[in-house]
């Protein structure tokens, strides 16, 4: 069985497309994934296709390609959602034809981050690979799936036990795009043990 016949819809778009190994979802407007902080906005209406799981060490990869995206915050990445107040989501954000926000956003008790940074418009794909240690949380972003940089590491506070992880593609303003994820995969962890200072004893 593949991964994708593991995963189920938390919300189901209107139109997506599930062939083999692939899967395409069309956006709808004003669908977003967003918990108060600055603006005090919240949205969460974006679709979300998870797996579930309660292994503690592994990590997820996926291609995704974002090449229809062509407004303002049209977005697809991955996602783990264990409710509206607690989740992570890594992604490519469309900016405009000079620029788009390679990015992500942890949200814990209802108020999320944002941590970006600027790549060129011209980028059309990007890999992603979520790696879990327990409640530890690292995300990497790949060019060509095989080296990753890490993106960030992280902590969920409602993550230490069953979680639902996958994918999602959402367009917050008035706009429609087809996403494309391909070689969805299941690995062992990619994220090794520290290797340095240990903790302080208590």
């Amino acid at each position: 069985m593949n991964l994708i016949e593991q995963m189920s819809w938390t919300r189901a778009p209107k139109v997506f497309c599930m062939e083999g190994e692939e899967i395409s979802i069309t956006t709808e407007p004003h669908t977003d994934l967003w918990q108060r902080t600055y603006y005090h906005f919240r949205n969460d209406n974006a679709p979300l296709l998870q797996a579930e799981t309660e292994e503690k060490y592994f990590s997820f990869v996926v291609k995704t390609d974002f090449s229809r995206s062509h407004h303002r915050f049209d977005q697809c990445g991955i996602v783990l959602y264990l409710d509206a107040e607690n989740w992570l989501k890594a992604s490519v954000e469309y900016e405009n034809e000079q620029f788009q926000h390679l990015g992500s956003v942890v949200t814990n008790h209802g108020y999320s981050d944002w941590a970006t940074t600027a790549i060129p418009a011209e980028v059309k794909t990007m890999w992603y690979r979520l790696s879990r240690r327990e409640d530890d949380y690292c995300v990497e972003c790949s060019y060509d799936g095989e080296h990753f940089s890490q993106m960030r590491v992280c902590h969920l506070w409602e993550g230490a036990g069953k979680i639902r992880f996958g994918i999602y593609a959402c367009s917050p303003e008035e706009s429609s795009f087809t996403a494309r994820f391909t070689d969805l995969a299941v690995t062992d962890c990619a994220w090794k043990a520290h290797d340095g200072q240990q903790p302080d004893e208590v």
